[in-house]
């Protein structure tokens, strides 16, 4: 495998599905349909720049970690396969990427962007202090649709809040899950996790729980944007993804595979939400 194959492998420049598509429903809320074709690239670029620097930051901070863990020991830095200094000059090129888009769109994505900078160094260093690090982890994610808001409107209200709201609380969920697969080794590295503080069956029971708050957050964005039929469609397809996750917790035994499937549908989830969100100011 090629060094360029190996860094886009690491990136998993794939898992921008769940932010990019939040980034544009941010941005068509604020426009009340589609925004302009430089305010989509920029923000498009922004979210791929931020990816970047989180995962490579991600991979760096814990290339330690990553050696001691058996379901990661094969990870580029933690392998030798890669050196560590690849992934610095990711999170430099990916935090300037960042920095050029801000400047490019609404003068308060600007001054807002040291928020986003920190919260990605900061979380990689969560789960070494802190079980809530699912919460921060959500918290950089939900800059995406703020940060698409903002750049359309130059400013934030409810609507902007409530989209934050909804994807910290979509993204915290789903993490606590991908803890899950590690909480042995958590337990005996003392590293800090929902799963490894609270059990299975809180970390089970809470991702339902958050998810059920995220489709109600976003119920209320799409009422106070004046959303039509078409953009609830979007919010009743959450409502199945979280039966489909209760169903799934019932029968699931098997952490990997019920990762596996909650990260697919989240994922596939997200696109759609963003279709609905399009229609449903589009087709009015």
């Amino acid at each position: 495998m090629s060094a360029v194959n190996i860094f886009f492998k690491e990136i998993r420049i794939e898992h921008t599905l769940f932010a990019l598509p939040f980034a544009y429903v941010g941005a068509i809320l604020a426009a009340h349909g589609l925004p302009s074709w430089h305010a989509l690239f920029w923000i498009t670029t922004a979210v791929l720049g931020a990816r970047t620097a989180a995962m490579a930051a991600n991979r760096y901070f814990d290339r330690e970690i990553d050696q001691m863990n058996p379901r990661t020991a094969g990870r580029a830095l933690a392998s030798g396969k890669m050196r560590s200094s690849v992934m610095i000059w990711a999170i430099v090129v990916g935090f300037a990427v960042l920095t050029l888009s801000a400047a490019m769109l609404a003068p308060l994505c600007l001054r807002l962007l040291p928020i986003a900078v920190v919260g990605v160094l900061l979380y990689p260093l969560c789960k070494r202090f802190w079980w809530g690090s699912h919460f921060v982890l959500g918290a950089v994610d939900a800059l995406a649709p703020l940060g698409g808001y903002i750049a359309v409107a130059n400013t934030i209200d409810a609507t902007a809040f409530l989209l934050f709201g909804a994807v910290l609380l979509w993204v915290a969920g789903f993490d606590i899950v991908y803890a899950l697969m590690d909480v042995p080794f958590d337990r005996a590295q003392g590293l800090r996790s929902i799963p490894a503080r609270f059990g299975n069956g809180a970390a089970r029971a809470l991702p339902m729980i958050l998810h059920g708050l995220m489709v109600v957050a976003l119920a209320i964005a799409g009422y106070l944007a004046k959303a039509s039929w078409w953009y609830f469609i979007g919010v009743v397809a959450a409502a199945l993804v979280l039966a489909f996750e209760r169903r799934e917790f019932g029968r699931s035994e098997n952490v990997f595979v019920l990762n596996e499937r909650i990260f697919v549908t989240n994922m596939a989830f997200s696109v759609a939400f963003l279709g609905t969100t399009l229609a449903g100011f589009s087709l009015r």
